[in-house]
């Protein structure tokens, strides 16, 4: 489902269970090795998505090394991002001559608890999540940002090389009247509150997204 909210130049796999026999690399063994089952098995999927992904690309694949920051190291020329939740895992690979930079994130379709909320919202943001709330209560709007936000800084770290808090971009979502937003899919920004990197002649100042709910699931998409 992750396709449905990125652009056409970004090439992307999913799977909604784990693939166990799946290739890896001596490079990712190494890291397989040191993780729990369950953890292992969603790494696993992960890079087997990421190397579909590739080939969606016409790009080899190839091992994908873990960063220090536990990023996934992608191929020169390419920008992508993995994802995984319960029943969910994602990958998504775009050319850097295309892509800057991307983040996805899926999570399951349900509310935070009050003090995860109070740590991911500003105050404005909440004030926000109360009229969405009204306008589509269905929604885990609570969710919707926790998820972008995830996304922000998953394309943020590759530009960056450095973490980016909660509390450092603020997220709007689109109003439900604007074009190309339904029930259940929709778009966002997300403006820096901390100097962004430069992009060509540019500085980065805010980053533009699409969420989706569906099959019990948010997912969310930054793309640079």
């Amino acid at each position: 489902m992750i396709e449905r909210i990125l652009p056409p130049a970004v090439a992307s796999s999913h799977e909604y269970a784990d693939v166990l026999d799946a290739e890896l690399y001596p490079e990712e063994l190494t890291v397989a090795a040191r993780q729990s089952a369950p953890r292992r098995g969603a790494f696993t999927t992960g890079r087997h998505c990421a190397r579909r992904a590739l080939h969606g690309l016409g790009v080899a694949a190839g091992p994908l090394p873990v960063g220090a920051a536990g990023e996934p190291l992608w191929p020169a020329g390419v920008a992508g991002a993995i994802t995984h939740c319960d029943g969910y895992r994602a990958a998504a690979a775009a050319r850097t001559t295309e892509v800057a930079s991307l983040g996805i994130d899926a999570e399951p379709h349900a509310p935070l608890s009050a003090g995860v909320l109070a740590a991911v919202a500003l105050p404005h943001e909440r004030d926000q999540l109360r009229v969405l709330a009204r306008a589509r209560p269905a929604l885990h709007w609570d969710k919707v940002l926790f998820s972008a936000k995830e996304s922000v800084y998953k394309a943020w770290f590759p530009l960056t090389g450095r973490w980016l808090d909660f509390a450092q971009a603020t997220v709007r979502f689109a109003p439900a009247g604007a074009p190309e937003v339904d029930a259940h899919t929709g778009r966002f920004s997300a403006r820096l509150l901390v100097a962004g990197p430069r992009i060509g002649h540019r500085r980065l100042s805010t980053l533009e997204g699409r969420w989706l709910v569906a099959a019990g699931l948010v997912m969310t998409a930054v793309t640079v």
